[in-house]
């Protein structure tokens, strides 16, 4: 994946108030083919832009309510305590956090690497959702409260999941090849229909994809070739 949270040139997010910058973000100046990332841009240039931005924004809303975020911090810190560190309140814990990331690990593996095609994005997607499923039933044994790696652990295998699932989910919507994204069932690059960003969104199923338009300035993205 060559991308992160969607900004503009100011690291703002479409939620209003957060800013991202960083490894963390996507504010375009990847393309396709960027395997690796832009960190000195990414970090210094963008990093800049988006702390000051949120700095004139913070200064414009001096106001600005902030009793849902606590109260979301809140909810958010009592499912963690509910979940993971209240021995005998999780569900059973006849999972465990290593046999589901090995799992997520072959499957993106087998179906959301390089080369690609619908069947094994499908069977990529079935397996995710199984593992997600599987998840909800992961037992920890450390429930301290200071440098809990297993906690730590557990809620990285939560990301995990969500990055997966929307990589999984954009390739199999992407029905050409772009970049590293190489669809071997459809070989050729759509410029009509998928000169795009993919940007996911989390539902209550399986995510939502839709797509922004590519800013294209002095470089126009031209084929992609290594001579003979």
């Amino acid at each position: 994946m060559m991308g992160g949270i969607h900004t503009d040139l100011d690291g703002a997010t479409s939620l209003p108030g957060l800013y991202a910058a960083g490894e963390c973000a996507c504010v375009s100046i990847n393309g396709a083919n960027r395997l690796g990332s832009n960190s000195l841009t990414e970090l210094l240039v963008f990093g800049r832009r988006a702390g000051h931005a949120a700095a004139e924004f913070a200064r414009a809303h001096p106001d600005l309510a902030r009793e849902s975020l606590d109260a979301q911090g809140a909810d958010e810190a009592a499912r963690i305590t509910d979940r993971y560190r209240t021995p005998g309140d999780a569900p059973a814990g006849s999972e465990r956090i290593v046999a589901i990331r090995t799992e997520l690990n072959a499957t993106m593996e087998a179906g959301a690497g390089v080369y690609r095609d619908q069947a094994r994005l499908e069977a990529t997607t079935a397996k995710i959702a199984e593992l997600r499923a599987r998840a909800e039933h992961i037992a920890i044994d450390d429930h301290s409260k200071s440098f809990n790696t297993e906690l730590t652990a557990a809620l990285e295998l939560e990301f995990l999941l969500d990055i997966g699932e929307a990589i999984a989910h954009s390739a199999l919507a992407r029905t050409e090849s772009r970049g590293s994204h190489q669809r071997i069932d459809h070989p050729a690059r759509d410029d009509e229909h998928f000169l795009k960003h993919s940007l996911a969104y989390r539902t209550e199923g399986e995510p939502r994809v839709e797509y922004a338009d590519v800013t294209i300035t002095n470089w126009p993205p031209a084929e992609r070739t290594y001579g003979n």
